[in-house]
């Protein structure tokens, strides 16, 4: 499982803030090409997002095309898919047939590069009134796509819904994407950003909702948010030492003939050691990723 607790946009034609976010502790940077990018400099920046994500970096690098429906779509993925590029977020998606034509176009352009095979990771966002109810089908299309990210932006504009601060009117729309990404095989899927700037105590709470509820990560639209959501995101200590204290006991109780036991007073059984190894893997991807970049 890739480590994706924070995926950092920038505007893909601004040379700065694309320099200074690769250098930040984001899990990826999603190199912009859509939204924060005007109609008359789409064309140009794709080349100039391709070659930001070949120069030496510290994270994985991403870049948000247009939607396959736009006249800009089908040039963006033929230029981005290259070497240096670890994968692409496809915006809007609304179909299965949607992410399966965008799958089969990057693959095609893999073979025609060189590249391995599913190399490009295909990341969609699921932002519209009709997405939502394709969210299951779009979720088992059979594709490359790993997981699947949530953009409340654009979808509470569709559907007419306020998007408040303390964002309650999104949970069962959240909550689908968790549950339907489960039951698809997927990972777990990707929240949407939080756009109420000035309010750093809002984020803080809405990371720490969503990762309640079974995300795995928070897309961000400034450099202040990452390290608050990796670090809600990272298990404490104290949660990692029991995770492994469990795993280890257990282990040697299952030698036993046991399979249930307690440990410090709280009943242990199979779903509650398979939770204490997700917090271990989860920690040792955090521990390598880390090192890497130290």
């Amino acid at each position: 499982m890739t480590l994706l607790r924070t995926m950092l946009f920038a505007p893909g034609n601004h040379p700065r803030r694309v320099e200074k976010a690769l250098t930040l502790s984001a899990d990826a940077v999603i190199l912009d090409l859509e939204d924060a990018v005007a109609v008359a400099e789409k064309p140009a920046t794709r080349g100039v997002a391709v070659e930001a994500l070949r120069r030496p970096r510290r994270c994985r690098g991403y870049i948000r095309v247009n939607a396959l429906s736009t006249e800009w779509g089908y040039g963006d993925l033929v230029a981005v898919v290259q070497p240096g590029v670890d994968g692409v977020m496809l915006p809007k998606v609304e179909t299965a047939d949607e992410l399966k034509t965008a799958d089969w176009l990057i693959a095609q352009l893999e073979r025609e590069r060189g590249l391995e095979i599913g190399a490009i990771d295909l990341l969609p966002i699921v932002e519209t009134g009709l997405g939502f109810t394709n969210l299951e089908t779009i979720a088992r299309a059979g594709t490359r796509v790993r997981r699947i990210a949530f953009g409340a932006g654009d979808f509470t504009l569709d559907l007419g819904i306020a998007w408040s601060a303390e964002e309650t009117e999104l949970l069962p729309y959240r909550s689908a994407f968790v549950a339907l990404s489960r039951a698809a095989g997927l990972e777990p899927p990707i929240d949407t950003v939080w756009i109420h700037l000035q309010d750093a105590a809002g984020f803080e709470r809405s990371v720490a909702h969503v990762k309640a509820i079974g995300f795995q990560g928070k897309l961000c639209i400034h450099p202040d948010q990452v390290p608050v959501a990796n670090a809600a995101f990272t298990p404490p200590a104290e949660e990692v030492a029991r995770a492994r204290k469990i795993v280890a006991a257990f282990k040697d109780a299952e030698a036993k003939g046991l399979a249930s036991i307690q440990v410090d007073g709280r009943f242990v059984d199979y779903p509650i050691v398979a939770l204490s190894q997700r917090v271990l893997d989860q920690a040792d991807a955090i521990a390598a990723a880390e090192g890497k970049n130290n």
